[in-house]
């Protein structure tokens, strides 16, 4: 059994599909492909597809990723070209590996987030991002299954910080731009609850709801501030391994 590990990307007006939606058109897309795809036993089998931490409804995503299990070899480049294919434009496989190593899921433990804040001065989310920097902690609330809770969005952020591009703004309009590197923990705190401890903190309230894009998610290295590729593994270990067989053919006994 082949197992492919594969980032897809969610795009445009698709940033409004939910998570089960995105199931969906990718099991189409998964017959349209015709990938030899491994299923559950059982009374109802299903295709064998692991998704990991998938982004809320509504936010945009580069880097989202699952696991397909197969019965026969594929080339992966070739089977994500045939996938994204058979994808609507804004749901786009862009890369694809085998996987040659165990734990994709424990290697997602931090994401970068952009938050695009239209009609909000600079100047005034610098304020507000400093004064969130400097609290030891920033309690937000949120409805859950049992009810409201109150948790620390504080201590899931890595950095956060204010980022000036205008290369595709009109310099009239006001809009900030925050970068945000969340550590996954529990509960999760997601961009919305920042934004939320933002206004605790600061008074920061954006006229419009902010467009919000996960640009990357991985291993978070704590020395460095970084995230790391999770598919970077096995990229390595499928360059080792023909470096390894060539090593052992050399040794081999004429």
């Amino acid at each position: 059994m082949q197992r492919i590990r594969l980032r897809y990307t969610k795009r445009g007006r698709l940033r409004f599909t939910s998570h089960r939606d995105f199931q969906r058109a990718f099991e189409r897309a998964l017959r349209r492909a015709e990938v030899p795809m491994a299923y559950s036993a059982g009374f109802t089998p299903h295709p064998k597809v692991s998704y990991a931490n998938a982004a809320p409804t509504g936010t945009g995503s580069e880097a989202e990723y699952l696991e397909i299990a197969l019965t026969e070899a594929r080339d992966p480049e070739r089977l994500r070209a045939l996938l994204d294919e058979s994808l609507p434009d804004g749901l786009d496989i862009v890369d694809a590996v085998e996987a040659r190593t165990s734990g994709l899921a424990d290697r997602l433990t931090a994401s970068v987030w952009e938050l695009r804040l239209e009609g909000v001065d600079p100047a005034e989310a610098d304020r507000a991002v400093a004064a969130f920097n400097a609290a030891e902690t920033v309690e937000v609330q949120r409805m859950a299954k049992n009810g409201v809770r109150t948790f620390d969005t504080r201590s899931a952020v890595a950095e956060l910080e204010t980022h000036r591009s205008t290369a595709d703004r009109p310099t009239d309009q006001a809009c900030a731009i925050l970068r945000l590197v969340v550590r996954h923990v529990t509960p999760a705190v997601r961009p919305d609850d920042v934004l939320s401890g933002l206004r605790a903190v600061a008074d920061l309230a954006p006229p419009v709801p902010a467009a919000v894009t996960r640009l990357a998610q991985g291993l978070f290295d704590e020395e460095t501030g970084t995230v790391t590729d999770p598919l970077a593994p096995d990229r390595e270990a499928a360059t080792a391994l023909p470096m390894a067989d060539s090593a052992a053919a050399a040794k081999a006994p004429a």
